[in-house]
């Protein structure tokens, strides 16, 4: 059975994106609660092993098939014997022949007051429950001798100690990451259940752009530089990201590439020609042909989001300045995303550190600074120009200052997000 062949949850609603009569300039936690109730999950389920798993959202709980570790076990190299037989100062004990080690189980049972050379990873043998390290014996070819006392099961690990057989190791909505590949393998979970992978068209449009391939380009043209960034975006994200390629100012292009996207994708990034100016051709034809949402949210930079249904797809208008569409990327798009794939609505995490800049902002948008951290603490891009896309390279995350007026004086905590918060 493949994806196609499962049910697929209900499309979102035409008016999903809808704000309500009177509302101008959204602040930014507005536009987030709106945005995150007004979508869910866009695609279906299906399982993959766990060597293919990072990357992708658990569609149902996932519970161990068997504990780890599996039995008792040695958890260094030395001689295993019963606790009990032992007490304070000097001990002597008779070895038996052979040894227990990692996937070379000892067979026999250990008599009571005799010991048992065993390696880290070995299974107990019967009538172990205690290892003392080799460091601390003297061995001859017959005895091991050391002193005591020992506590019990010193140097050994229970059976599930780290996970018992049946427990739920992973939920629904869960973003599975390496480890969690290694945790799947090690409690016996080669199949996972998760949803199909989130297919995040990007389309970029306008007159002025060419393909970084092009030579010799002229001083009136830009290379596209927001669709190779939201397509490694989407990678990065764990969604499978598709190249609607590049159209221009031309309504019949963009319309026929925005047609393309929506039968093969669940989800389409645009970016450029989302606001109102007469060759914002996007945003004409989502009013015309897709139930346009114009948010505009007081935030710099970016502002303009452009939210519309393209034949059921939800189609994220970002700016088209880099910075602006990179930013409203990460604030908006990666967490709507998230949760049309089947995860949970992610907001970033920050940190308050001391600021290694000064700054005064006006009080009405809530302004995200290109940033990265120093040895004074969080430093800031010399330009907030939304076209200096360098400032992106240079910087590992964003400082993020709040909707009111601030004055910023160096050593004063500011909220860092860095770009890990992000998934990056």
């Amino acid at each position: 059975m493949t994806a196609d062949d499962l049910p697929r949850p209900p499309p979102l609603r035409d008016d999903c994106f809808a704000l309500p009569a009177g509302v101008n300039w959204t602040p930014v936690d507005d536009a987030l609660a709106r945005l995150e109730a007004a979508i869910d999950r866009v695609v279906g389920t299906e399982t993959v092993s766990h060597a293919n798993a990072v990357g992708r959202v658990v569609a149902a709980p996932v519970s161990a098939r068997r504990s780890n570790p599996p039995a008792p076990n040695s958890a260094v190299d030395g001689y295993g014997f019963a606790h009990s037989v032992t007490g304070e100062g000097d001990q002597v004990l008779p070895l038996v022949d052979g040894r227990a080690a990692a996937g070379g189980a000892y067979k026999g049972t250990v008599p009571e007051g005799a010991a048992i050379r065993i390696l880290t990873g070995a299974v107990l043998p019967e009538g172990v429950d205690t290892v003392v390290l080799e460091e601390d014996c003297t061995v001859t070819d017959t005895h091991v001798a050391f002193r005591g006392p020992l506590r019990p099961r010193a140097n050994t690990r229970k059976a599930g100690e780290d996970v018992v057989a049946g427990a739920q190791v992973f939920g629904a909505g869960h973003v599975l990451r390496a480890q969690d590949a290694g945790l799947s393998a090690a409690l016996g979970v080669d199949r996972l259940p998760v949803f199909a992978r989130l297919r995040v068209g990007v389309l970029s449009t306008g007159d002025e752009l060419l393909d970084p391939a092009a030579q010799d380009a002229p001083s009136d043209r830009t290379y596209d530089a927001n669709r190779p960034m939201l397509l490694q975006l989407a990678t990065a994200w764990g969604f499978e990201a598709v190249d609607l390629g590049h159209a221009p100012d031309d309504r019949a292009a963009i319309k026929a590439r925005l047609d393309g996207g929506a039968a093969q994708c669940d989800v389409i990034l645009t970016s450029g020609g989302a606001s109102a100016g007469d060759e914002d051709h996007v945003s004409a034809l989502l009013r015309a042909h897709g139930n346009l949402q114009a948010w505009r949210i007081a935030l710099k930079p970016g502002r303009p989001l452009a939210l519309a249904l393209w034949q059921g797809v939800p189609v994220f208008g970002l700016p088209g300045n880099p910075v602006a569409a990179f930013v409203c990327a990460l604030i908006f798009a990666r967490p709507a995303c998230l949760k049309l794939a089947g995860a949970a609505w992610a907001a970033p995490q920050g940190f308050m550190v001391p600021a290694a800049f000064e700054k005064r902002k006006k009080p009405g948008r809530r302004e995200y600074l290109r940033a990265r951290m120093g040895p004074d603490g969080v430093e800031v891009f010399g330009s907030e120009g939304s076209g200096r896309i360098s400032g992106l390279s240079w910087s590992d995350g964003l400082v993020e200052l709040p909707d009111g007026a601030a004055t910023i004086a160096r050593g004063d905590p500011v909220r860092y997000l860095p770009y890990g918060s992000f998934g990056l």
